[in-house]
């Protein structure tokens, strides 16, 4: 898993693993493990539910550390949604470049990176609280701050469809909605109802056709810390 994991430890093992090649992890390195911790803490609480505190037990670094780094919860949150945004458009521009990637002959090249950019998405269901922390910014629009950061990471998301990607602006809105009902299913971790529940099993089938197991393997459940 590329994020803190789901008891917050993932990180701690960074330093642990560092410390046991002979080397302590770089202010670089340090910063790059809180902000994994950052993406799962305020994913699993929400800006307003997270404190400094539980991200720096996440990242398995003091609370003043934190502090020392990126002075506030807010820019810390600031710094969440920036990587959040910075590695799904990433992702989306890896995707949208792999034209050498094998596809189905009997599709269009643009429905083959449609459904590349599709699976990148899916992909990053791995970086645990990617897409709960976008989804949390994306409820603060009256933050005076974080407000404005949501809005225009959201509006450059919509430019790379219909930029980058060439979407006409239905496919690009289909597109974001896909994407946000999958948001939404992380965050009510309903994942815990498939099997049980007809029609919760029915939306995952259709969500995820054919990396349902990978999916249902990734996703966090309802016990998870984060």
């Amino acid at each position: 898993m590329t994020s803190a994991g789901l008891d917050g430890r993932a990180a701690v093992g960074g330093d642990e693993a560092a410390q046991g090649a002979g080397r302590r992890l770089s202010s670089d390195e340090r910063r790059r493990q809180i902000i994994e911790a950052a993406l799962a803490v305020f994913g699993a609480r929400g800006y307003e539910g997270a404190t400094t505190d539980e991200v720096a037990r996440a990242a398995g670094v003091s609370q003043p550390y934190v502090v020392r780094l990126f002075g506030s919860k807010e820019n810390l949150f600031l710094a969440a949604i920036d990587d959040a945004l910075g590695q799904m458009l990433a992702g989306f521009r890896a995707a949208l470049a792999d034209t050498d990637a094998e596809r189905d002959p009997d599709i269009t090249e643009e429905k083959a990176a449609a459904k590349r950019i599709g699976q990148a998405y899916v992909d990053l269901i791995e970086v645990r609280g990617l897409h709960q922390t976008l989804a949390h910014a994306y409820l603060l629009g009256s933050h005076p701050v974080i407000g404005a950061a949501a809005r225009q990471g959201f509006a450059t998301v919509w430019r790379f469809f219909r930029d980058e990607m060439g979407l006409g602006p239905d496919e690009a809105r289909l597109f974001m909605a896909e994407g946000m009902l999958i948001s939404t299913m992380i965050g009510l971790r309903i994942v815990d109802d498939y099997g049980s529940d007809p029609q919760i099993t029915e939306l995952f089938r259709s969500c995820f056709p054919t990396e349902l197991p990978h999916v249902l393997e990734v996703l966090p459940r309802g016990t998870d810390r984060f």
